[in-house]
């Protein structure tokens, strides 16, 4: 196996680096925006990612045939501190009076777009999964990682994998059609807008691999 990539990526190779954003920053920077449903923040993601390459870079080991792993494994950890952040600027939120009310306009949107119903359902439904179910299916549906990818990334066996996919996989369908029956007895009539999906189920998650096949 040839490692010369990686020698280079450790050795502070500006030319090796810069390959190696170009490689993979599509990947990173699509992993956050599904994992994080926020686009803008999703690129703020990949940048820490990358510096975090950086600042690691030592630390990237002679395995695989890519150092694709090593860099989604960076990815989970920067989308863990930025989940905790989030999670205590929500705390923090919740302990400030009330603000005044002030009128909102939201509820002129309900129902306007049903694609967007389905991926607030799966968004929801996502959510509620375990912590580690939910970094296994985000890297092995999302972001198209093997088996062995993923539990290079996450640091955990590939059995584990497997068992968390699986787990992963039939609660969050459980999950999301219940979300998609609530959201439909809450707004029983949505206009319907173009390429909405008939019968009202969510279109399954598939691989990035598994769309372009």
């Amino acid at each position: 196996m040839d490692f010369s990539m990686h020698q280079r990526i450790r050795a502070g190779d500006p030319a090796a680096f810069r390959q190696l954003f170009q490689e993979h920053s599509g990947a990173v920077l699509q992993h956050a925006a599904r994992v994080s449903g926020d686009r803008a923040g999703a690129e703020d993601v990949m940048a820490v990612v990358f510096l975090e390459a950086w600042r690691l870079r030592e630390k990237l080991r002679d395995e695989g045939s890519t150092p694709r792993p090593w860099l989604m494994g960076i990815t989970v950890n920067v989308l863990r501190n930025r989940a905790r952040a989030a999670r205590r600027h929500a705390a923090a939120l919740a302990r400030m009076p009330p603000p005044e009310p002030s009128p909102d306009f939201a509820d002129e949107l309900v129902g306007r777009l049903a694609d967007h119903e389905q991926l607030l359902a799966a968004r929801t439904a996502l959510e509620r999964l375990r912590r580690g179910e939910r970094e296994v299916f985000a890297l092995c549906v999302w972001a198209g990682l093997s088996y062995p990818e993923a539990a290079a990334a996450l640091g955990i066996p590939v059995g584990t994998v497997r068992s968390r996919l699986s787990r992963a996989r039939t609660r969050l369908r459980a999950l999301a059609e219940k979300e998609l029956r609530r959201a439909a007895r809450d707004h029983p009539e949505p206009l319907r807008a173009v390429g909405q999906v008939q019968g009202g189920r969510m279109v399954p998650a598939r691989s990035d691999k598994e769309w372009t096949g």
